[in-house]
């Protein structure tokens, strides 16, 4: 590659974190190529609307739904995964599964990754949750505290234009913020099921870990468009990133109930709204999925190896090598954890790939005895935070629960599932096969129980354990020849304590609101994550936030990355995004993934300035020769 195509950083991965790092280097000065390993989506208009027509034609309505299949750099699916009858799952897709549960997430590789189909939730961590190790005795602790993390998360929800009420977040959670801050946005408005919890909620007690826990409905903070808030930036405001198409950054959220896996609106944020403001030092490359880092026999980096493709379909590809005085890995946890195994490198720990973490979720759904909207707005907008820390971590895993606003529709399908029972195709309890009702009967009684259903989702956190983790085989490769993610995984016992508590607390909660308990746990085609524990059966699922394989750490025996996400081994290698967190406590964990990416641009800019620092010229003493 001659010196015209040579660029200062490479970043593989055009996600958040990647997308985030690009940017804030140009502004720097620095030229950095962007290395995408799918294609571009939804950075055009037409190409939005065809996102959404996918969505709508689609039979299933899961994350990657509005995204078309991509043979040569294939995404993971939730619909790659069943259940056997008698319990156990087997695995298809892009994923090889050895473990003794399945890793249930999935994640998306095009220009934009996975956060265009998050929900949108953006919560900051606990300060607790920074520490696990040392308070409660289990799992690994960061180098950082919430201290050190606390401008980059302001810093990341003015880039993300996060709305929430900070106030109410330190009152209710205990989350220290500066005096007087804002966030961007005011917070999105509470559902009537919200208010509705709220009202029969609030206040009331219920036993956990041997005591008495007050409940309390709490708004979460959003990466979604509200009203920009005149408070924040000390009172001077918040005005938004563009967004393609749409006038300034997309509508303000109008409850279209598609969050996941797409705003019609482009009310929520995804990182095109980040890559249309950077600037001309950036170069993207689609369709280009990287292979190998390569590396010189000083240990330095010098660049990436991708093969890039022009039909997704087929396997005909041109390999080509970019050169770079550095290279951030930014392609997912478990992608970045692939491509590090794949190329022998920052692994003198052998920490590499393993740790893998996600927030299993447990949950929990009935029928109240009034209307409760369902299917209106995102996807929650509060959720009972009390249990995200205390004392019963010692003991069990903690969890936050979302309050759902869209009905059974993740736990049991609805309302379609609802409708195809009614009317007698897939059979009802109580209710023989084929004698389904129609018409104003069907409208009424479809009403009647579609409108008064509501889910708890209770997301565990997850503890870092080195037997959880991704490895790679030559034996599995994809269309391209690259290796694909080998994983095993499995849960903890403190994780499936706090499985227990947490359907515990739903009981006691179901109690309180006089609610009608519809929750089942039995192994099956759609329960690949059943288990059995105590003498309770149990299913979990995949949150769709995969962390922990690249942790961070303050010493090279025992981690991948130092604080600043660079690889110990590799001066001028960085893997940065979820793969670096050590743990996640119970929020998701996109805000700190920001926060972090943000925080490393720092370093990476003083590295980069070093190495561009010009030499220092020895001048000779007058009259010597």
């Amino acid at each position: 590659m001659n010196a015209a195509q040579r660029h200062d950083v490479i970043v593989v991965g055009a996600g958040m974190a990647g997308s985030l790092v690009a940017g804030q280097l140009a502004e720097q000065g620095w030229r950095v190529l962007v290395l995408e390993a799918g294609t571009r989506t939804l950075d055009t208009w037409p190409g939005h609307l065809d996102a959404l027509d996918t969505y709508y034609a689609a039979p299933a309505k899961v994350p990657n739904a509005p995204y078309r299949p991509n043979a040569a750099a294939p995404s993971p699916s939730v619909l790659d995964l069943e259940g056997l009858p008698a319990g156990g799952y087997r695995a298809n897709g892009y994923f090889v599964q050895n473990g003794a549960l399945p890793y249930a997430s999935d994640y998306l590789r095009a220009a934009g990754g996975t956060a265009l189909h998050w929900m949108g939730l953006a919560l900051r961590m606990h300060p607790d949750d920074f520490a696990v190790r040392s308070t409660y005795g289990y799992g690994r602790d960061w180098p950082l505290d919430y201290g050190d993390l606390e401008p980059y998360y302001r810093a990341a929800e003015q880039a993300l234009g996060v709305a929430g009420d900070a106030a109410e977040q330190h009152d209710a959670i205990g989350l220290p913020f500066p005096d007087g801050y804002a966030y961007p946005m005011k917070e999105i408005p509470r559902s009537h099921l919200d208010r509705m919890l709220a009202a029969r909620l609030d206040g009331a007690t219920v036993a956990d870990a041997g005591t008495d826990t007050v409940l309390r409905v709490v708004t979460t903070p959003h990466a979604r468009n509200s009203t920009p808030d005149p408070r924040h930036d000390g009172g001077r405001g918040y005005r938004p990133a563009g967004a393609v198409g749409l006038p300034d950054y997309g509508e303000r959220c109008v409850g279209n109930a598609s969050c996941v896996p797409v705003c019609p609106v482009q009310a929520k944020y995804n990182p095109l709204k980040t890559q249309v403001t950077w600037n001309h030092r950036v170069t993207l490359v689609t369709r280009a999925v990287a292979g190998r880092v390569l590396v010189g026999d000083d240990g330095r980096v010098l660049g990436v190896e991708y093969r890039q493709y022009e039909d997704p379909s087929a396997p005909a590809h041109v390999t080509r090598t970019a050169e770079a005085d550095l290279v951030v890995l930014a392609a997912h946890s478990i992608e970045n954890a692939r491509l590090l195994l794949a190329s022998g490198l920052a692994n003198r720990s052998g920490q590499v790939g393993r740790n893998l973490l996600d927030h299993p979720t447990l949950l929990t759904w009935g029928l109240l005895d009034g209307p409760t909207g369902p299917f209106r707005g995102p996807g929650s907008t509060s959720g009972l935070e009390s249990f995200r820390t205390g004392a019963a971590r010692r003991q069990r895993a903690p969890f936050r629960i979302e309050i759902g606003n869209w009905g059974w529709g993740w736990p049991a399908g609805s309302p379609d599932s609802d409708v195809a029972r009614l009317l007698g195709i897939t059979g009802d309890p109580g209710q023989p096969r084929g004698k389904g009702l129609f018409g104003a009967r069907l409208r009424e009684t479809l009403g009647h129980r579609v409108g008064r259903q509501f889910t708890l989702q209770f997301a565990m956190e997850q503890d870092a354990e080195p037997r959880n983790r991704v490895t790679v085989d030559p034996a599995h490769r994809d269309l391209l020849g690259n290796l694909r993610p080998v994983l095993t995984y499995d849960l903890s016992d403190h994780v499936k304590r706090g499985i227990a508590a947490a359907k515990a607390v739903s009981d006691r909660v179901f109690a309180l609101l006089g609610a009608e308990d519809h929750t089942s746990y039995a192994p099956g085609p759609f329960a690949p994550g059943w288990f059995r524990f105590g003498d309770r059966d149990y299913v979990f699922q995949g949150a769709g936030h995969g962390a922990g394989t690249h942790v961070m750490g303050d010493s090279p025996a025992t981690s991948v990355v130092d604080p600043w996400q660079r690889c110990w081994d590799h001066a001028n290698l960085y893997a940065v995004g979820c793969g670096s967190m050590p743990s996640m406590g119970t929020s998701n964990p996109s805000l700190t993934m920001a926060a972090l990416a943000l925080r490393s641009c720092e370093q990476i800019h003083r590295d980069l300035t070093g190495l561009h620092r010009p030499a220092a010229l020895r001048t000779r003493p007058k009259g010597r020769p």
